[in-house]
């Protein structure tokens, strides 16, 4: 969806398929994520993430992120860490000023994408508790959207509330 969104913004786009390190990248030696290799590099990510959006941010441009904070959060509260820490260690990152959640069941997502699906995407029970985080971060303020109608009214839908969002500014 925010793909979507391109045409109509003077922004910069940035989708998390982007923020990949490759084996040797010093953000990701063995030394430093023995243990907690998906922790470590999901917080590299975000915290290169925030790098950019503050960068882009002075420089005055729009920034889309196709996932931000919550992905962290939802993601690695699914997997069993704790929700408030995965949370502080992000404090200091820029705050978004709009995040819309597009609530999909995990069901209909995987009736939806078939083929290409990451472990994650395989993991129906994980995806379950992704979601349930997703929801309880959406209690402050977010504005959630029914995915499970066509692609089109959701892009619509959403750029309605970016539209918004861009009156407010």
């Amino acid at each position: 969806e925010a793909l979507k969104l391109e045409p109509r913004l003077p922004k910069s786009l940035i989708a998390m398929s982007e923020l990949t390190f490759a084996k040797g990248n010093p953000l990701s030696s063995r030394a430093y994520l023995q243990r907690y290799e998906e922790l470590a590099q999901h917080t590299a990510r975000t915290l290169w993430l925030g790098v950019r959006i503050e960068r882009d941010l002075a420089a005055g441009v729009m920034v889309v992120c196709d996932r931000y904070l919550a992905s962290s959060v939802a993601y690695g509260e699914a997997q069993g860490l704790d929700a408030a820490w995965l949370l502080s260690i992000q404090r200091f990152l820029p705050r978004p000023d709009v995040t819309v959640l597009l609530d999909i069941g995990p069901e209909v997502a995987a009736r939806r994408k078939t083929a290409d699906r990451d472990r994650f995407e395989r993991d129906l029970a994980m995806l379950s508790r992704v979601r349930a985080s997703y929801h309880r971060l959406a209690a402050d303020g977010w504005v959630t959207i029914d995915a499970s109608l066509s692609r089109d009214d959701v892009a619509a839908r959403v750029a309605a509330v970016v539209d918004q969002a861009l009156a407010r500014r």
